[in-house]
């Protein structure tokens, strides 16, 4: 599936699209992991819960649970909310 990632998280990826592929978001998380080393820590804690800043929205709806389903042709989207003044 494409998976949009923000641009704090480009450092991994150098790009804005990337594949992953996956049954649920956890699984698409663990495989851009595998091919990005690194990225999952900073959208998922130690406690395997999504950050406060990060929000995945599959389908125009917001996934709020790591075990939610994905389809292989959905497209997946990473957002991280910027703070600072």
């Amino acid at each position: 599936m494409k998976v949009l990632i923000p641009s704090a998280l480009r450092s991994y990826t150098e790009n804005g699209w990337v594949e992953a592929s996956g049954a649920t978001l956890a699984e698409v998380l663990a495989d851009l992991d595998r091919i990005y080393p690194g990225i999952r820590f900073r959208m998922i804690d130690e406690q395997n819960r999504i950050r406060p800043h990060i929000r995945f929205f599959v389908a125009g709806t917001q996934a709020r649970d790591l075990g939610q389903a994905l389809a292989p042709n959905d497209e997946l989207l990473i957002v991280q909310a910027l703070s600072g003044g």
